[in-house]
């Protein structure tokens, strides 16, 4: 199963934001184990470079992009991307650009705290914790 998890959701892990933070967890590790393949959108990598680097500095926030880039595939965002979130009916032009790069990839799911954002989307939406009892069951 391929899963793209928003940018929250990686936040969730790095900034240790209690409650969301353990599901955050479980899902880098199902990533991990390869029980999912995990993406991240490109723009989601410079986001959190951005912010990491604010808080924990350039090099220890490089380090941790290094770490997504051995754990996730990328989404990529290009022209075709982009055009496909300006032409959807998305509230925020971020997430529309989330949504359309995880069709672009393929991806059977988004991972987001924010399942609201995604109301049309045309792939299926979870939060970290519904997205975990979903692959619970399925390895039970």
């Amino acid at each position: 199963m391929k899963i793209l998890l928003d940018t929250n959701i990686v936040l969730d892990l790095l900034m240790d934001r209690m409650p969301y933070a353990d599901a955050a967890v479980e899902l880098f590790s199902k990533v991990e184990d390869g029980t999912i393949i995990g993406y991240l959108c490109g723009t989601t990598i410079t986001t959190v470079y951005y912010l990491a680097s604010k808080t924990v500095g350039a090099a220890r926030a490089h380090e941790e992009i290094k770490k997504l880039l051995t754990l996730f595939e990328v989404a990529p965002v290009n022209r075709l991307v982009l055009e496909s979130a300006l032409a959807i009916d998305f509230n925020d032009f971020e997430d529309a650009v989330i949504h359309e790069a995880a069709c672009h990839a393929g991806a059977d799911a988004i991972v987001t705290r924010n399942r609201k954002d995604y109301k049309k989307s045309r792939i299926s939406v979870y939060t970290s914790s519904e997205m975990v009892r979903i692959l619970s069951a399925q390895s039970d």
